[in-house]
Formats: C-alpha cells, sequence, structure tokens
C-alpha cells in the first residue's frame, strides 16, 4: 500500500498534517459579480425614468387630497423648510412657472396650509409662510412619501437608499445651480406621458394618459 506524501491533499475528514498553513483568502473562490438582469438596459436615463415613473405614480395616490398633488407637495416643503421665502424666490427655487405658481400658493391657502404675509422689510413683497394646519399636514405627508419611496427602493439596502437620495439631492442643486431655467415639470412630463413599449409601463404597451394640472386646482404631476 502506498504511504500518503505530505504533499498529498487530505481526504475529506481528515485532519490537516501538522505545520500545514491554512489556505489564504487570496486561495479562496471569489465571489462572482452580481450581474445586470437580462434585458435591462445599463443607461442613467432608463433608470432614473423607471424610478420617476414610480415615484409620481405612488406617490400621487399618498396625496390624495394635496391641493396641486405633488408639485403641492413640493412647495408646501420648501415653504417649510427653505422659508418663508417671497414668491418671487419661491419661483426660482422651485423652478415653477410664476403664474402656476400663484394658482398652486392659491389653492395651499384655500385649504388653510399657507398664508401670504406682507415682508415687514419690503411693504411690496409678500411672504409665504406655512400654517400650524400645513406643519402638520406636511408631517404626515411626508411619513406616507417615506413609506412610498422605501418600497419603491426595496432592491437597495437602506443605507444604500440614503445615499441615492443624497446624490439625487446634491446632482439636482447642481443642476439648478448651473441651469436655473431647467423646468423639472417638464421632464416628469416626457417621462409620465411618454409612449412604453410591451413589460415597460402601462401593461398593455400604450401611452399613459397625461395627467397633471394644466387648470388651476387640479392635482397631478408637474
Amino acid at each position: 500500500m502506498t504511504r500518503p506524501s505530505s504533499l498529498d491533499p487530505p481526504r475529506d475528514g481528515a485532519a490537516m498534517p501538522a505545520g500545514t498553513p491554512a489556505p489564504t483568502p487570496s486561495a479562496m473562490p471569489a465571489e462572482s459579480p452580481a450581474e445586470t438582469p437580462a434585458g435591462t438596459p445599463p443607461d442613467l436615463g432608463w433608470a432614473l425614468a423607471m424610478v420617476l415613473r414610480g415615484w409620481e405614480v405612488e406617490v400621487d395616490e399618498v396625496l390624495n387630497g394635496m391641493p396641486g398633488g405633488s408639485r403641492g407637495y413640493h412647495l408646501l416643503t420648501t415653504v417649510v423648510h427653505d422659508g418663508p421665502p417671497t414668491q418671487s424666490a419661491l419661483a426660482e427655487r422651485v423652478a415653477i412657472d410664476r403664474t402656476i405658481l400663484t394658482y398652486l400658493i392659491d389653492d395651499l391657502a384655500e385649504a388653510g396650509l399657507v398664508e401670504r404675509r406682507l415682508d415687514p422689510n419690503d411693504r411690496r413683497a409678500r411672504r409665504v409662510v406655512a400654517t400650524e394646519r400645513g406643519r402638520s399636514v406636511l408631517a404626515e405627508a411626508q411619513s406616507r412619501v417615506s413609506a412610498v419611496e422605501d418600497r419603491l427602493l426595496a432592491g437597495i439596502s437602506p443605507t444604500e437608499r440614503d445615499q441615492f437620495r443624497d446624490a439625487a439631492q446634491r446632482a439636482a442643486r447642481r443642476i439648478h445651480e448651473t441651469a436655473p431655467g431647467t423646468d423639472p415639470c417638464a421632464a416628469v412630463r416626457s417621462v409620465l406621458d411618454a409612449p412604453t413599449g410591451p413589460g415597460r409601463g402601462s401593461p398593455d404597451g400604450g401611452a399613459r394618459e397625461p395627467r397633471g394640472r394644466g387648470a388651476p386646482g387640479s392635482a397631478g404631476a408637474a
């Protein structure tokens, strides 16, 4: 019978010969990197469009009753966290046409969520101020929107969600600083109203009906 050599690999269950070094990490089989699902185009525009479409559709449902829908939500968020701004400053901050902005403020004021007040430093200007009811409504809305975002981004970890939100905010601020005339509402409309192919968007592969508010008082996309 041949005696086993110290160079022979140990049989299953056999102890390693004394003095034999343990396998180094480099000798371990490497994990294969995550693969992109088949048929998923690896481009940023497609990915952002899918996220935006999902966000707008689901958020519209949880913001039912918010004047102006998601656009009113963005406006109220800005007034609460960056306010109280003047109407002109608010128009620049949220990049909304000033005529549409006036209608939105009217709707929010009628609902008791904001008020227009004279600027004590400039009697010709008015500042948009959130009411206590407005702050309460926004806090509840933000909780619902956050839950939607967690569901929408369930494919990535909580840490990655926070990183995604932070990176998206920084990228958006940079774009707004370099091109303040950029209309985010146009991007939303182009995504929501564009024809979609089978398996990407509506189940029947057709175009979505345009949503949004063309006239004062209606809710919807920007």
